[in-house]
């Protein structure tokens, strides 16, 4: 059976027969035939519009939490760095419009070293930056203050190439030994790069999106849930015997040891009551739960806008998986839609994990809410990935209708 021309993924398996089971990447390819997506922009377009509105949200939410944080001098100071923040995200996002995963694809060796080293130099003086007793920035020395977060952009390379590999193999990425193993090795060594930063979530969210995407990919489900299965399960176990920091954030899940700030975040959505306290005027900000305006933002949405703008920011988030699946349907070029397809989930899985850290439904985790959160890294990395998503419908556009006028002139 031929592939169809605008399917996501790989054809998967003829249909079913006896004793058959059907794959991701035919169940996928099912999907795509029952939609009726015919202009990969059309749902870029709305994707597009659901970013934007997140990240106007979370400027609002900024600019609310340092006027009410800050010094009046400090607060026009922190408010431009905000707004420049994310216009400088907005203009990412467009760079990485233009460019697409293709653009990126001859350079993903290269981008895997630099990635690698990155993290190793978040241990090495002068760059490393710790905080909290975490090592997980490199700090450069360039007169004013510059850190970024390696592990942040580490997995979307990590995807990117997962997807390169998957493409390249064809067929063979069935085999375990050289189409699985060498892809997982890859995966296994990042995420241990990351875990001794004792980024536990973060190494965890890069394995969960690099596996996923071999699955989406082709690999046969036994190696990868199996893989799965065994490296988490045992950096979880490993974790929970031989370092305290990581211990201690498993006993406060499962409630031997008291967690003021997942109390306090507790109290914060629980005192929001529907309509919350009023925009700007929460006082769980300045008492009891520490970065609520990063790794629990979601707390300081439902104090001050309540159910409803929990709501709202679930509704938006819903929007975006829907979008982003609608998207990734429409593509035409395999390497393009398992490269969106990792891109996406991976900003989707850290909102996802987020929202259950603030709700006590996860281990206590400083995971930002992309868009919304505070953070620089954050914020670039995940414009960069949604961009690239949105310049791989831009391309299957273009193919599709190459006599419009605005494809003429670009």
């Amino acid at each position: 059976m031929q592939p169809r021309a605008r399917t996501a993924v790989a054809k998967g398996p003829a249909p079913r027969g006896a004793g058959e089971q059907l794959t991701i990447t035919g169940f996928l390819d099912n999907l795509a035939r029952k939609a009726e997506v015919h202009d990969p922009m059309r749902p870029a377009t709305r994707l597009f519009v659901v970013v934007l509105a997140l990240s106007l949200l979370g400027f609002l939410m900024q600019a609310a939490f340092v006027a009410t944080t800050h010094a009046p001098r400090e607060f026009v100071s922190e408010l431009r760095g905000q707004a420049m923040l994310r216009v400088l995200s907005v203009g990412v996002m467009l760079l990485a419009f233009r460019l697409g995963p293709a653009g990126l694809r001859r350079f993903l060796p290269h981008l895997v070293v630099l990635s690698a080293v990155l993290l190793v130099l978040v241990f090495v003086e002068p760059f490393r930056a710790a905080r909290n007793g975490a090592f997980r920035w490199v700090e450069f020395p360039l007169g004013a203050r510059l850190t970024f977060q390696p592990s942040e952009l580490a997995r979307i390379v990590v995807v990117l190439w997962v997807a390169d590999r998957c493409v390249k193999l064809g067929s063979r990425v069935h085999d375990l030994r050289r189409g699985v193993m060498p892809m997982l090795m890859l995966a296994l060594v990042f995420f241990l790069l990351v875990l001794v930063e004792t980024d536990l979530g973060g190494s965890m969210l890069l394995l969960i999106c690099a596996l996923s995407t071999m699955w989406v990919g082709g690999a046969r489900m036994l190696p990868v849930g199996a893989s799965l299965v065994a490296i988490g399960g045992g950096a979880i176990t490993a974790a929970g015997l031989f370092v305290p920091y990581m211990r201690n954030r498993i006993a406060m899940w499962f409630g031997q040891v008291d967690n003021g700030q997942v109390s306090g975040t507790l109290k914060a959505l629980s005192s929001g009551d529907l309509f919350g306290v009023g925009y700007g005027q929460g006082g769980f900000r300045n008492d009891g739960v520490p970065y609520l305006e990063s790794d629990y933002v979601f707390a300081l949405v439902g104090e001050e806008l309540g159910v409803v703008g929990m709501w709202i920011v679930l509704a938006l988030w819903l929007a975006f998986l829907w979008y982003a699946l609608r998207l990734v349907l429409s593509l035409r070029e395999r390497y393009e839609a398992l490269a969106s397809f990792g891109l996406l989930l991976s900003v989707a899985l850290q909102a996802m994990v987020h929202v259950q850290v603030v709700s006590g439904l996860a281990p206590p985790k400083g995971m930002t809410l992309p868009f919304l959160s505070d953070g620089g890294t954050s914020l670039i990395v995940s414009s960069f990935a949604v961009g690239l998503a949105l310049g791989a419908a831009r391309k299957t556009h273009e193919e599709l209708y190459p006599c419009t006028p605005s494809n003429a002139t670009a």
